[in-house]
């Protein structure tokens, strides 16, 4: 039987079973929200434009947990150590060597780079070390807080790569923003529409791209190994294989989200790496649905929207809420809000289906029954 054609077989994996939303109409939908997205710094102001790219960055941070954790069963608060990685990478890159002929793009390839080859190194040490469970989410969130310790206490001047300072708790400036060459001369990705565009872009290139991987043969075993890692070893597969490779990918999207920060805003700071920062991708991908891409991206923009509203009535306000949000999450709804919310319809539809069997059922068998004796003998 010849086998199916390339774009036969990537729609299938787009619709694959890992993954919520499948058929014509929520393929449509997607489009309209794309075309919407990409119409919306058209009605806009610069600041609200601005404000959504920093949302959209979060994004790729959440995508990658929700990848390692929701699919691969691995709770990691170690996002936020690639995250500060890749954008103190960034950072040094162009201030040494300045944006012109698309060094930029050049720095985030290597502070993606190395922001994926520290996730290799230590998931290594971790997988090929049988950490797993509470002890791999103690491991991570160590490596955070030491990382986030030590970038806090270079503020002296001795500690430079170059010409680029780390400047301690006011963390590092400076550095330029994104460009791409042109034969005309550089296009500077600033002010926000530009890098807003670059950004939708390349978070719906990310989610279409994560929805084929999760449905791949690679996300069929990973999630094989959240559901029972014993049963997927017995199988044959090599379980901390697909568990680096899971948080290794995780890990270059939290360093993409490092790298976009820091060219959006041109600061990276130490307290982007703290106990609070590595906490909040886990509220955000909880509340969504950690076991659905879907779910986390919705998830994600919901809250982070609902956090900055909070915000206004004070930071420690707007935390108190999402610790609240987490634990009712945890207990009411585990599976997620936005996932829970989705299947609820068709929860519904098949509580009604069945209802409806037990009635037929049972008045059959009370009056149109062939066994029935209605002075209780047998028959």
């Amino acid at each position: 039987m010849a086998r199916p054609g390339l774009p036969v077989r990537l729609l299938r994996r787009l619709e694959g079973p890992q993954t919520m939303g499948r058929g014509p109409l929520f393929w449509l939908g997607f489009l309209a929200v794309v075309a919407l997205a990409a119409l919306y710094p058209l009605t806009a102001d610069g600041y609200t434009v601005g404000n959504t790219i920093y949302f959209f960055n979060w994004c790729f941070m959440a995508l990658g947990l929700c990848l390692i954790w929701g699919y691969g069963g691995a709770l990691s608060f170690g996002q936020t150590a690639f995250f500060g990685l890749a954008g103190y990478g960034y950072g040094i890159v162009t201030l040494n060597l300045g944006a012109a002929h698309g060094l930029t793009l050049l720095a985030v390839v290597c502070a993606v780079a190395a922001a994926s080859a520290f996730a290799a190194v230590l998931g290594y040490f971790l997988f090929f070390g049988r950490i797993g469970g509470v002890f791999l989410g103690i491991v991570t969130l160590s490596v955070t807080l030491v990382f986030e310790r030590f970038m806090a206490q270079t503020a002296g001047p001795e500690w430079h790569v170059g010409v680029a300072r780390l400047n301690g708790f006011n963390g590092m400036s400076g550095m330029p923003p994104l460009t791409i060459p042109w034969p005309g001369g550089d296009i500077a990705l600033f002010p926000d529409v530009p890098l807003y565009y670059v950004v939708l872009a390349l978070l719906v290139v990310v989610y279409l791209g994560l929805r084929i991987l999760v449905n791949s043969r690679f996300g069929n075993v990973l999630v094989a190994i959240r559901e029972n890692p014993l049963r997927a070893t017995m199988l044959g597969y090599d379980v901390r294989r697909y568990q680096l490779g899971g948080f290794v990918i995780g890990a270059a999207l939290a360093g993409l989200s490092g790298v976009l920060y820091t060219a959006w805003g041109q600061y990276i700071t130490p307290s982007s790496m703290g106990i609070t920062a590595a906490a909040l991708p886990i509220v955000w991908v909880a509340v969504g649905g950690r076991a659905d891409l879907t779910a986390t991206l919705l998830g994600t923009l919901s809250v982070l929207a609902g956090f900055q509203l909070l915000t206004v009535y004070g930071s420690q306000y707007a935390l108190v809420v999402m610790g609240l949000l987490l634990v009712l999450t945890v207990l009411l709804a585990p599976e997620g809000l936005i996932a829970g919310l989705a299947r609820l319809p068709g929860r519904l539809a098949r509580r009604g289906r069945q209802n409806g069997n037990g009635n037929g059922n049972g008045n059959g068998n009370a009056n149109g029954s062939p066994n029935a004796n209605p002075n209780g003998g047998g028959a």
